[in-house]
């Protein structure tokens, strides 16, 4: 059996899977150094950039793993959702009984894992987003019984590679997670694309509309992180002056309540919708 991966100090990992999301796992474990050997299953292989590193190794099947197996501490399921019930069942009697199973796919529930893997298993359940690319996602996890505090710090390390870690005790949460920062991003983009198209419309050059778009989101992104503790609605009343073009905006924007009322249902459709992916 493998020791503990606090003792190791750093664990050793098995991913499967090594998308986007995926290499954007092992990107940060590099970055940070706290993986030991990681364990790639890749059917297309294990991506370039990743070739000449020491400490990882690319396999084709669950199959080919099996001769390593007992060194696995932490086996993370970056695989997309439709093709996880081929996965899993070829890891089941791969898997060791002590490693836990770390999953960052939309609408895999707990439940699901403990019927592949077996009840007794310890297994933490993950909902990331897109900013994890770039190293500035957030993530919500949640881990059954059987997840030790052991386990669910190096699963807390291992998802801080790739953003902000919050966790949360009510599995069912993170439908709502889904809905707001798991589709987040794209309420965003969205977002950019209304602001250029109605600086368009107001008179400006399309793609010009575009840059002032785009770099006025980023920026207010990013001082927004800047200023952490200064709440959302003051960091808007500040830019806000009394009778001024923005108020004159925001008057029409807060007209009977009209854009909370679109994201109170457009959360609440993400969430139905996540809700009937996990069933």
């Amino acid at each position: 059996m493998p020791s503990s991966p606090l003792r190791n100090l750093k664990p050793s990992v098995a991913l499967i899977g090594c998308g986007k999301m995926g290499s954007a796992l092992l990107r940060g474990w590099i970055s940070a150094r706290i993986v030991g050997d990681v364990f790639v299953l890749e059917p297309a292989g294990l991506p370039d950039e990743f070739q000449d590193e020491d400490n990882i190794s690319g396999y084709d099947s669950a199959a080919a793993l099996r001769e390593i197996a007992s060194e696995i501490d932490v086996v993370v399921l970056a695989v997309k959702p439709q093709i996880m019930t081929q996965v899993c069942p070829d890891l089941k009697d791969i898997v060791p009984t002590n490693a836990v199973i770390l999953s960052i796919a939309a609408g895999q529930t707990i439940g699901g894992f403990e019927n592949y893997f077996g009840m007794d298993r310890a297994i933490v359940r993950s909902m990331p987003n897109t900013p994890a690319a770039i190293g500035e996602g957030i993530t919500v996890a949640v881990s059954n019984a059987g997840v030790s505090a052991e386990q669910r710090q190096i699963a807390n390390t291992l998802l801080r590679a790739i953003g902000q870690v919050e966790w949360v005790d009510d599995e069912k949460l993170l439908d709502p997670v889904t809905a707001l920062s798991g589709s987040g991003p794209a309420y965003l983009f969205y977002l950019i694309e209304v602001l250029a198209e109605a600086g368009t419309k107001a008179g400006l050059d399309k793609n010009f509309a575009m840059r002032l778009a785009r770099q006025t989101m980023i920026g207010s992104a990013a001082l927004a992180a800047a200023d952490s503790g200064t709440p959302a609605a003051m960091l808007r009343k500040n830019v806000t002056s009394p009778g001024g073009t923005t108020a004159a905006a925001m008057d029409v924007l807060l007209k009977d309540n009209r854009m909370q009322s679109a994201f109170d249902d457009a959360l609440a459709a993400a969430t139905a919708r996540s809700i009937e992916l996990s069933k």
